[in-house]
């Protein structure tokens, strides 16, 4: 693991030190010497998140910071009780941590709550207060767990979840709670957030059987009724911690599909639009379909001809956000070379063009048709026969014409369009007959993403200059 960058600290004493000098060295009134020690201390690249900015020994001082007061009742009632809290202490308890989460929370005014009671201990402390917490004291185990989920906002806060035993205590409230639909759903938002770009927090869950957890939860009557748990399976199998050279994502997804995550998924396909999990059930399909293996047990579980329905169920109901995410798992789905014959023998194309009329002035819909039509034609002339037949040449023209400024749909029209082509000479005179060459030059000429792609089906086009 490559060491984590270094970063300029200070500590909240030599802050209000830096304060105090300001008034008392240099006359400043409390306010300006307030405002000077902030702007030295960012000019000289000190990172100030986790700091109580006010003047020191005055009437709103860090002692007075609301989140500060809270930390500092849960605290004393931490201290007070050595083994276990009462069934009063716990009604406090949640009381405060209600409170503190509430003042963490990332859409609250100020987002600077939640570092400066990081950096004043409040991950260690909400650790030490959840094995306290009586089983039958549900909702504080539930604000136990929405305030651990409001401090895991980066990789320093999960390292320090990770090294004051986070995982195990988290994975044991599931664990014990697995009926309860709120403990699952505030347990499962701790482990998205706490695995989001931290490799190590993903293989201590995966090391405690998160998997099962999962699994148990899936194939149990609270299905669809835990959002959250359709973002840890997302987060957990996705490669997104720079600090390491290899991550185990991609074989902690084939653990996935080995158990039977993947099958369960499917069910919430079937579902339909009425299933409150669709969305989300889909984009976690996405991060588990890593191989061809998978790719295949998905379609063979029903999963492609559930998407193809809800593919036109939700163009029928104008539901761009189903739209875009079944698009993009059935593209996921089309890497393996059987799925895509699959797609194109239930008329996948049809539909497909067919979903592009009705979101014809929707360009992130449009993009998330072309990708799959795109990866259809891959190696396959006669699926890119079929493509033109149902109309992917009128969807490439029309689309690069009408939104010329929406970079990721005009680079996926051109990828679309090299494959449409390169094996398919009658393809290329058709194309550009209809003018189709002067709209990648334009892409190419307004989007520095659309570059590659542009040059690439120029050149497979057959023109000229494709590379000026």
């Amino acid at each position: 693991m490559a060491p984590t960058k270094n970063v300029r600290a200070i500590s909240q004493e030599a802050f209000d030190e830096l304060v105090k000098e300001n008034m008392d060295d240099l006359g400043m009134d409390p306010a300006e010497a307030l405002e000077d020690a902030i702007q030295t201390l960012t000019l000289q690249g000190v990172d100030l998140s986790g700091i109580v900015k006010c003047v020191p020994g005055e009437g709103g001082g860090v002692e007075d910071h609301p989140a500060m007061q809270c930390l500092d009742k849960l605290n004393q009632l931490s201290s007070d009780s050595k083994h276990q809290f009462d069934a009063q202490d716990s009604v406090q308890i949640m009381e405060i941590l209600n409170n503190l989460s509430e003042l963490c929370c990332a859409n609250n005014g100020d987002s600077g709550n939640a570092a400066i009671v990081v950096k004043n201990g409040g991950i260690e402390l909400v650790c030490s207060i959840c094995p306290k917490i009586p089983t039958e004291s549900r909702q504080s185990l539930v604000s136990c767990l929405k305030t651990m989920a409001s401090l895991l906002t980066d990789v320093q806060s999960s390292e320090t979840f990770r090294a004051s035993g986070g995982p195990k205590i988290v994975v044991g409230i599931l664990s014990d709670g697995i009926q309860d639909v709120d403990i699952l759903n505030s347990g499962f938002a701790v482990v998205a957030a706490a695995a989001t770009g931290n490799e190590v927090v993903k293989q201590s869950f995966m090391e405690l059987g998160i998997d099962e957890l999962i699994l148990q939860v899936l194939s149990g009557q609270t299905q669809g009724s835990v959002p959250s748990l359709y973002d840890a399976i997302r987060v957990l199998l996705t490669s997104d911690d720079n600090r390491v050279v290899a991550s185990e994502v991609y074989g902690y997804a084939r653990r996935f599909a080995k158990i039977g995550i993947a099958r369960d998924l499917v069910e919430s396909l079937h579902g339909g639009l009425s299933s409150p999990s669709l969305v989300s059930a889909s984009i976690a399909l996405k991060a588990i379909a890593v191989n061809d293996e998978i790719c295949k047990s998905i379609a063979d579980a029903g999963g492609i001809d559930a998407l193809l329905k809800c593919v036109d169920d939700s163009g029928e109901q104008r539901n761009k956000t189903v739209a875009r995410a079944c698009c993009s798992l059935l593209s996921k789905l089309a890497g393996s070379d059987s799925n895509k014959s699959v797609i194109v023998e239930k008329g996948g194309m049809d539909r497909l063009i067919k979903l592009s009329a009705r979101f014809s002035d929707d360009p992130s819909v449009l993009q998330e048709v072309m990708a799959i039509i795109s990866v259809l034609c891959l190696r396959s002339p006669d699926n890119a026969t079929r493509a033109i037949e149902a109309g992917a040449g009128e969807l490439a023209i029309q689309a690069m014409q009408k939104f010329p400024a929406a970079q990721q749909m005009q680079r996926s029209s051109c990828l679309m369009i090299r494959n449409l082509v390169v094996r398919n000479p009658e393809n290329r005179t058709l194309l550009l007959n209809n003018g189709i060459d002067k709209f990648i030059r334009k892409a190419k000429e307004n989007h520095e993403g659309c570059k590659d792609a542009a040059t690439d089906a120029l050149r497979d086009l057959g023109v000229d200059n494709y590379n000026s």
